[in-house]
């Protein structure tokens, strides 16, 4: 036995199969898309061609990965367990909902559901910037049960997005309250920057505060928020068209460090 076993991942409708040690460590992955099996170790080329062997579907090419980066390599050393990069949008409100549903017929829907549309719809907007150098982390988890919802890193600098389901509503923003129709007005906007200030301090970079909300009919903006930017989902492409911050190989470093787990273990 190799002591070899393949890991599967989905990143943006594309798939990979990782081959792992047994104490996590990836020695190669198979690309289905380009059809190729880059490896890390000659050594354990045909322990890793019998381990994909199932999976395998016509001509495959072999060899090492063309040109690994030093970005590259790092996310490779990372166990599965400890790589954020797979974190689909709203994945810690997902898994919640997955062990625990709630009452199957309750008077109102449940304000969870809202969220995770919410943070699905933002996630999304964002992903689809990747094709311009932006890479996006999705429910980064922060100590003490926090979470940044989505963290973008690209040409125009770090941004923590905290989404907020306004659906149909009126938004009023006077800093650091924000108020979605007629409920009382909540200090939302101090979470937006306290949550950008820890993502600063784990990967020593500045890192911007926004406030994404989804489907707003209206919104009021009576004290200009300190610092953060608030965008509509439908508006967060404009972070696309900003630039000459960081150069691709600072935004492939920031990606590599910002989706290990570890990174925010003491923040």
């Amino acid at each position: 036995m190799s002591g070899l076993r393949v890991v599967p991942t989905w990143r943006h409708g594309q798939e990979r199969l990782y081959v792992c040690l047994t104490d996590g460590r990836n020695i190669a992955w198979y690309d289905r898309e380009a059809a190729r099996i880059n490896l890390l170790s000659e050594d354990r080329r045909q322990d890793v061609l019998d381990a994909l062997g199932p999976f395998l579907t016509g001509r495959v090419a072999v060899g090492p990965p063309p040109v690994p980066t030093p970005a590259e390599l790092a996310r490779l050393s990372l166990h599965p367990d400890d790589d954020l990069a797979p974190n689909r949008p709203g994945e810690a409100l997902q898994i919640a909902l997955d062990r625990d549903p709630g009452p199957a017929h309750r008077l109102r829907r449940d304000p969870r559901r809202r969220a995770l549309e919410a943070e699905q719809a933002v996630g999304e907007a964002l992903d689809r910037l990747d094709g311009t150098g932006w890479h996006t982390l999705h429910s980064v988890p922060l100590p003490g049960g926090d979470r940044v919802h989505h963290l973008a890193i690209g040409p125009g600098g770090l941004f923590a997005v905290h989404t907020l389901y306004a659906r149909k509503q009126r938004v009023t923003v006077s800093d650091p309250m924000v108020a979605l129709g007629r409920r009382d007005p909540q200090p939302l906007l101090r979470r937006v920057r306290a949550d950008a200030d820890r993502a600063s301090y784990a990967l020593t970079a500045e890192v911007h505060p926004v406030l994404a909300l989804v489907g707003p009919a209206a919104v009021t903006v009576t004290v200009p928020p300190r610092g953060v930017r608030v965008l509509a989902d439908t508006d967060l492409e404009a972070l696309a068209r900003l630039g000459g911050v960081l150069k691709p190989a600072d935004v492939e470093a920031l990606h590599a460090m910002a989706r290990d787990r570890h990174t925010w273990a003491k923040v």
